[in-house]
């Protein structure tokens, strides 16, 4: 019956539909666990923590009261933080604490960690939220020694809905029901994005039966914090849309550009042939003229010729035969030059005659060249983490982009480069159709093995600017086509650019 049943299970699991993009598991490797240690001569006399999320690759954003026993004895507390991933732990410093708002901002060094993007848009009561952190009765479940809780491992999610957003004592909070517990103070509230919503910071005692409700400190007091501390955030207000929901948009928009392009070649072809048309009224009305007029000399000609033909039969009468000869012969040749006018008279039908398009040449290059400005497609995107800032891109016949990135040919016929980073864990896919019209950025947030298999990979190709060399490109094409097939299935974020070219300094 067991073996039955974990069949069954199997079977369910391979049939449910996998996500596209995982936001939530890419946003909890940004979370980190904070810890503080009191000591006194030597000896630890006191243990706390509570989570964190990162909002630069080496800056952390907390609660206050998390890391308040830090800054108020910084001589007798050790800071510490320990990421989701890897194999060890850091030590942190404070950079800024705010006890009102009940935010802190710590540092470390001597790693990089995956920066989770602030969403600045609004958010609706009734949203899906997580919150991702350390909850303490977790912890009390399974941690078997001290070590446990400086030990590496992935968050615990909770996902709710959004309540409302109420003041307390001043501070704007949103109220969710995301089950958190001591330990998950400082962790992110996110939306099925991955961007951060809120910092988790306290919660309501379900007592006689009551339900539990938490609180999260809302972006706009995090946003403030962070521009008194003087610290940088990435900050993303487009809504959220699942990878499903923006590759329909994606068709919808790409068909609407097709019946527009349609249209407008119909256009082109219907004014072309009303063009050709009107060429073709004007041709005949020219040819018809043209031989009305050749018929009219043809006939004058005929009978000045038929008068002279009459004067010399009147000067052949009076016996005035140099007369007659004279006046016969022009006779004669006007005669013959009407017949001559006559039969050779233009055709009342004329045909005009197309351009010829010019050949393709054999030589011409594989990707279109020259200077291009690239503005982002909203319509056609899915926008998590990136800004939208216009791109400018620099492409040679060779795939050279920007005159130091070389891009290869990949299998659907698009110029390609996968960039994998030492430190951050994130794979980007950048390319380019052939026509240079639409530029594309996707980006992979990777867990740590795959990110591993990605850097492995890439290591076997080290070219690092442009080249013409035929098998240099050939090997960055199957590089880039094996690091394709580790990737998943769809990235975390798509950003579609369209092209325009712009003119260049003679």
């Amino acid at each position: 019956m067991t073996r039955l049943l974990a069949l069954l299970l199997a079977l369910l699991t391979v049939t449910l539909p996998a996500r596209a993009a995982d936001d939530i598991s890419a946003a909890s490797r940004s979370v980190v666990r904070v810890v503080t240690v009191a000591m006194v001569d030597g000896e630890v006399v006191g243990f706390g923590h509570g989570s964190g999320i990162a909002i630069s690759p080496t800056r952390i954003i907390t609660n206050a009261h998390v890391v308040e026993s830090a800054a108020k004895y910084p001589n007798n507390v050790a800071l510490g933080v320990v990421p989701s991933e890897g194999q060890k732990s850091y030590a942190a410093k404070l950079i800024a604490i705010d006890t009102a708002r009940d935010l802190a901002l710590i540092e470390i060094s001597g790693t990089r960690l995956p920066v989770a993007a602030i969403y600045s848009g609004p958010i609706d009561s009734g949203a899906d939220v997580v919150a991702l952190g350390y909850p303490g009765n977790v912890d009390l479940a399974t941690a078997r020694s001290a070590a446990d809780y400086i030990t590496p491992r992935t968050p615990v999610r909770s996902e709710g809905n959004l309540s409302n957003m109420q003041a307390v004592d001043g501070v704007a909070m949103l109220v969710h029901t995301a089950k958190i517990s001591r330990g998950n103070s400082g962790g992110p509230l996110v939306d099925q994005c991955g961007r951060i919503v809120g910092i988790n910071t306290a919660m309501t005692r379900a007592d006689d039966g009551d339900s539990p409700f938490a609180f999260a400190i809302s972006t706009r007091e995090i946003a403030r914090f962070l521009a008194d501390a003087g610290q940088q955030y990435g900050s993303i207000g487009t809504p959220c849309l699942s990878m499903a929901e923006a590759d329909a948009r994606d068709r919808a928009a790409t068909d609407a550009d097709a019946r527009k392009a349609s249209e407008a070649n119909a256009a082109k072809e219907e004014a072309a042939a009303l063009d050709r048309q009107l060429r073709q009224s004007r041709a005949e009305e020219a040819a018809l003229d043209a031989r009305e007029n050749r018929i009219a000399l043809a006939g004058v000609l005929f009978v000045i010729g038929a008068l002279a033909a009459g004067a010399a039969m009147m000067f052949h009468g009076q016996k005035k035969m140099r007369n007659a000869k004279i006046a016969g012969g022009v006779g004669a040749a006007l005669i013959l030059g009407a017949a001559v006018l006559f039969v050779t008279r233009p055709d009342a039908h004329a045909e005009i005659k197309d351009e010829p398009t010019a050949p393709a040449t054999p030589d011409a290059p594989k990707i279109a060249e020259g200077q291009f400005l690239c503005t982002i497609r909203p319509d056609r995107s899915r926008i998590t983490v990136s800004s939208t800032t216009d791109v400018p891109v620099k492409i040679a016949a060779n795939g050279c982009v920007n005159d130091r990135t070389q891009y290869a040919q990949g299998s659907d016929g698009h110029w390609q480069r996968i960039l994998v980073p030492n430190e951050e864990a994130t794979v980007t896919v950048a390319s380019i159709d052939p026509t240079g019209k639409e530029y594309r950025v996707e980006r992979y947030l990777l867990d740590a093995d795959t990110m591993a298999k990605a850097r492995a990979l890439r290591a076997g190709v080290t070219l690092k600017g442009c080249t013409a060399d035929a098998d240099a490109l050939a090997g960055l094409a199957t590089q880039q086509e094996a690091i394709r097939a580790v990737l998943p299935p769809a990235p975390n974020e798509r950003l579609v650019y369209q092209c325009q070219k712009v003119a260049t300094a003679p």
